[in-house]
C-alpha cells in the first residue's frame, strides 16, 4: 500500500507552489526529499500529511483517495509528519510527552507508560524519560520528536529536516536509528534534508524538487551524477 500524489498542483493565489508532481512512498522504503531553498519541499509534505489542499492531481493511500480529508483522517490512517521545530510539551516529562502519542491511539494510560519507556530505550533515551521535557539538549529533543512521532504508530513516516542542527556524529546516529526504525516497524520514510551526505547514505531514493517542478528521481547514485540536479542545486558542483 503506497501513499503517492500524482500529478498534483498547488496554488496560493497566483502562485504556483507545486506544478505537475508525482511522488510515491512504499512501505519499509526511505525516500529523501531535497531541493534549494523555497523549491515546496515542505509544501509537498503538507500536501501529503493532508495539512495543505491541492488545486490539482490526486492523492491515494492504497487505492482509497484522501484528496480533501481532513488532516486527522490523514493521522489516524496511519500517516504521521515531524516538523523542523519539535515541539515538546514543556511542562511535561519526556515519558508523558511520548504517553500522549499511544493514549491517542487507544492505549491505557499504564500501557502507554509502559510502551513508551520501551521506545524512548529504543531510541537510548530512557535516561531521561522522567526527566522535564525543556531540560533536554537539543539533539535530544530531535530524537524526541522522533518517539513522539512514532508513538501514533506510523504507517508512512513524513520527516522534515530531522539533522537540523546536529554535529556530525548525532547526523550518523540519527541515520543508524531511521534504519533500524524502518527495519523493525515496516514503516514507509520521507526525509526532507539538506544535509547532502546523510541523505546519500541513508536513503533508498531520492526526489529531487526545484520551483516546484520535479527535476529528477532515482538511487542516490544516478542524482548524484545527474547534471541537471548539479545545475539546480549547487551550480554544477557534485553533491555530497
Amino acid at each position: 500500500m503506497d501513499l503517492a500524489a500524482e500529478h498534483v498542483t498547488v496554488r496560493f493565489g497566483g502562485l504556483v507552489a507545486i506544478d505537475d508532481v508525482s511522488i510515491a512512498i512504499s512501505p519499509g522504503e526511505v525516500l529523501g526529499l531535497i531541493g534549494p531553498n523555497g523549491a515546496g519541499k515542505t509544501t509537498l509534505v503538507n500536501v501529503l500529511a493532508g495539512f495543505q489542499a491541492i488545486a490539482r492531481g490526486s492523492l491515494r493511500l492504497g487505492e482509497r483517495s484522501m484528496a480533501g480529508s481532513p488532516a486527522s483522517s490523514f493521522a489516524r490512517s496511519g500517516i504521521v509528519r515531524s516538523f523542523q521545530s519539535v515541539r515538546l510539551f514543556r511542562g511535561m516529562t519526556l515519558s508523558e510527552n511520548v504517553e500522549v502519542g499511544f493514549v491517542s491511539r487507544g492505549s491505557g494510560r499504564q500501557q502507554a507508560r509502559e510502551r513508551a519507556l520501551s521506545l524512548l530505550k529504543e531510541l537510548n533515551l530512557h535516561h531521561k524519560a522522567h526527566h522535564p521535557a525543556n531540560a533536554l539538549s537539543y539533539g535530544e529533543e530531535r530524537r524526541a520528536g522522533l518517539a513522539r512521532a512514532l508513538a501514533l504508530e506510523p504507517r508512512f513516516l513524513l520527516l522534515d529536516e530531522p539533522a537540523a542542527g546536529l554535529a556530525a556524529a548525532e547526523a550518523e546516529e540519527l541515520r543508524q536509528t531511521i534504519l533500524a526504525l524502518r527495519d523493525r516497524y515496516g514503516c514507509g520514510i520521507l526525509v526532507i534534508e539538506h544535509n547532502m551526505a546523510l541523505v546519500m547514505s541513508l536513503c533508498d531514493r531520492v526526489h529531487v524538487i526545484g520551483s516546484g517542478k520535479t527535476i529528477a528521481i532515482g538511487t542516490p547514485e544516478a542524482v548524484r551524477a545527474d547534471q541537471a540536479v548539479r545545475a539546480a542545486y549547487l551550480g554544477g558542483k557534485e553533491l555530497g
